[in-house]
């Protein structure tokens, strides 16, 4: 008589406070257990209608148990078999994709910078010879955990001082970062799974509504009225505070991306970068204004600098210009956004404009608006004292 195999795969409950059973599956396979809660319960059965109910259950939780055990089959489930690359070093591949975004980009703050922070905190946590094979749910959870506790290793103490913990924002943004590095392990094959998509929502850092800097009219008047050294950015700016633009579509603008519509107007169609998308955006006559002539087998239309040097450039010409915000190429969407909500533009529509897929994203800055409403309301009290 044959020796029986081991099923991969059970169903068992666990019994809760109020009287339900909480299903789980109970998965074992190359000596490693898990357990995967099903959010699926069992009620007490008190009549035919609970009966039903769990035998509906069961079901459900029959055909995940299936599921499961032939993604155990194809080497898709939560244990890892070999790939030849797991022994890849986790800091040296953030830093290989630092490198990556900072050829492509040319800019050391954002993707390149936020990598390193990420390199950083990593060796710390695990280690310098930490490797993919080390990175599983638990090695995910546990760095969020110490993320929470993190000191900022950019943040300049002055003497005496602490070191500052991350805030919530730089957290998010670091996870965020170790999720596309997993995301690349997996389409590069170095991982067979990404584990961070084990996860809970609940157990991934959250960001804050952070402070998103933008122009008044009065200071776009401003900048208007001044000269900056590089009139390209000049322009490429300002063309951008009115249409909505990234520096990574502006950037890459031709003439062939403009086109007029039935009634005359000018429109821009092109693919949107970041939500990898098609987008045909209405362009104001302002804006137009600040689009340079047209030349005859012209490339792109704003030959522009490195986003890092274009927001140096970006600085200095605020600062002749009186303006004491501190103003990045990136600014040019707020100030698109709340412009054309300060001019009573509906939040659906500027919400479209800058081709927002939730309006939660803009309302935003709704309320940035709002509240510089207030602020002015406040400048009225004591007037008459």
């Amino acid at each position: 008589m044959g020796t029986k195999l081991k099923e991969p795969v059970r169903i068992r409950d666990k019994k809760l406070a109020n009287g339900n059973s909480s299903l789980f599956l109970d998965v074992y396979f190359n000596g490693k257990r898990k357990r995967e809660y099903l959010k699926l319960y069992l009620i007490p059965e008190r009549n035919k209608v609970d009966k039903e109910a769990n035998a509906n259950t069961l079901k459900l939780a029959n055909a995940v148990k299936a599921k499961r055990i032939v993604e155990i089959q194809n080497n898709e489930y939560g244990f890892k078999t070999k790939t030849g690359k797991e022994k890849t070093n986790l800091i040296q591949y953030v830093h290989y994709l630092a490198d990556q975004e900072l050829a492509k980009t040319g800019n050391k703050r954002s993707y390149y910078y936020t990598f390193n922070s990420l390199a950083k905190h990593l060796n710390t946590f695990a280690g310098e010879k930490a490797t993919f094979a080390n990175v599983d749910t638990n090695f995910v959870k546990n760095f969020i955990t110490y993320l929470r506790t993190a000191k900022n290793f950019n943040y300049e103490k002055k003497e005496g001082e602490d070191k500052k913990a991350l805030s919530p924002n730089t957290q998010h943004n670091l996870f965020k970062k170790f999720a596309f590095v997993l995301k690349k392990a997996v389409k590069s094959e170095i991982v067979l799974f990404n584990p961070i998509d084990k996860l809970e929502g609940n157990d991934k850092p959250k960001g804050e509504d952070s402070a998103r800097e933008f122009l008044t009219i009065t200071e776009l008047k401003k900048l208007i009225g001044s000269e900056c050294k590089n009139d390209t950015v000049k322009r490429a700016f300002l063309f951008c505070c009115l249409c909505g633009l990234r520096y990574s579509d502006v950037s890459k603008l031709t003439w062939d991306n403009f086109y007029i519509d039935n009634d005359g107007e000018m429109m821009l169609r092109m693919r949107i970068q970041k939500a990898k998308r098609n987008e045909d955006i209405p362009i104001s006559k302002e804006a137009i204004k600040w689009l340079p002539d047209k030349k005859e087998g012209a490339g792109k239309i704003f030959d522009l600098p490195k986003n890092d040097n274009a927001n140096k450039l970006l600085s200095k010409w605020c600062k002749t210009s009186g303006i004491t915000k501190k103003i990045s190429f990136h600014c040019s969407r707020h100030t698109s956004a709340t412009l054309n909500l300060s001019l009573g533009v509906p939040i659906e529509t500027v919400s479209k404009l800058l081709g927002h897929k939730k309006i939660a994203t803009t309302q935003i800055y709704a309320k940035i608006i709002d509240e510089k409403k207030k602020e002015a309301i406040r400048k009225q009290e004591g007037l008459f004292d």
